[in-house]
């Protein structure tokens, strides 16, 4: 009579740990990857949707003061309510959890547009994103205008 054996053995079981150890190992970098370049993606449409507002704004007002607050009188050369967080767009939730979207500056004539990533988002790679009124893309990190926009 033949006697058969049924599992496996504890070396099958380490390699199989071993490989998928290995593969975790490999991928879940490129998923956090792949996370970080969708939220980027989504800082960038949030970028272009206040630059529209902006120029809407600018269309109304002649100027791009008071972009940053409720309105009020033009108050260029005093800052008040010229920058920081808009208040002539609303930033959809699921990117102001991973970005700060805000005016970094403001004249009757120009604007520049940034996204700061938070938390996990940060990456030295792009850094803040910028745009500015004439359209001008930039970043702050060490890559490259072309690999962050």
């Amino acid at each position: 009579m033949k006697k058969t054996t049924k599992g496996f053995t504890l070396i099958e079981l380490m390699i199989t740990v071993a490989v998928i150890g290995i593969l975790a190992g490999i991928a879940y970098p490129s998923y956090q990857d792949s996370v970080r370049k969708s939220r980027r993606a989504d800082a960038k449409a949030a970028l272009l949707g206040l630059a529209n507002a902006m120029e809407r704004h600018f269309t109304e007002t002649n100027s791009y003061c008071d972009a940053g607050g409720p309105g009020g009188a033009n108050s260029c050369g005093s800052a008040i309510n010229d920058t920081g967080t808009s208040g002539i767009y609303n930033i959809p939730n699921q990117t102001a959890n991973f970005y700060n979207i805000t005016i970094s500056a403001a004249t009757a004539a120009t604007y520049t547009l940034q996204a700061e990533p938070t938390g996990t988002q940060t990456d030295p790679r792009c850094g803040n994103l910028t745009l500015t009124h004439t359209g001008a893309r930039g970043e702050t990190g060490t890559g490259t205008v072309a690999e962050c926009w």
